[in-house]
């Protein structure tokens, strides 16, 4: 082949084609593109970190001051939780007092006065749910509510109810104090 004959297998530059100058300027203009979004998503989350940790020290003393105020009321009910009961029972004590400062009362005087007193300290102990477990005779004995102080023999089902002691109070479904009972043995 002559010199001035064209190669056919020499590239030639195509005519349109970037230049390898050309192709590093875009190359560079990417980069700096590409650098400057990734700078604005780092800011991006960086503002979004700041408020979150915002949010949670935020959440975190309120977190403190609920527990905090949750402890004062405990704290309060504790030391004035008995204050509605004692409250309920003054008038008891004034009935109780005003009959004693009577010197020259009937037998019957004293009997209804004290029945009324009676009535009062009831009421009161019902209002602060404190219940009296009073089992009728023939009641099914319930180790629960109830102790047996003795066995006796009885016309009627065994291990029920004959007699009631001395009355047992229940505060809001929690046994205070059991009934003492008699039960009926078995046949």
């Amino acid at each position: 082949m002559s010199e001035h004959t064209p190669n056919p297998y020499q590239q030639q530059p195509l005519s349109g084609a970037p230049s390898p100058e050309e192709l590093e300027a875009a190359q560079a203009a990417n980069d700096v593109e590409a650098l400057a979004q990734a700078q604005a998503e780092l800011a991006a989350l960086k503002a979004k970190s700041a408020d979150l940790a915002d949010q949670f020290l935020r959440a975190k003393a309120d977190a403190e001051n609920a527990r905090r105020r949750a402890e004062e009321e405990v704290s309060k009910a504790r030391k004035y939780g008995v204050e509605s009961f004692a409250e309920s029972l003054l008038p008891v004590a004034d009935s109780l007092e005003a009959g004693l400062a009577i010197k020259d009362g009937s037998i019957e005087q004293i009997r209804e006065g004290a029945e009324a007193t009676l009535r009062q300290l009831k009421s009161a102990l019902e209002r602060n749910k404190v219940i009296a477990i009073d089992p009728a005779p023939g009641t099914k004995f319930d180790p629960h509510q109830h102790q047996a102080i003795s066995v006796v023999p009885a016309e009627q089902e065994a291990n029920t109810v004959v007699t009631v002691l001395q009355k047992g109070y229940l505060i809001s479904e929690r046994v205070l104090r059991p009934a003492l009972v008699t039960v009926s043995a078995p046949k």
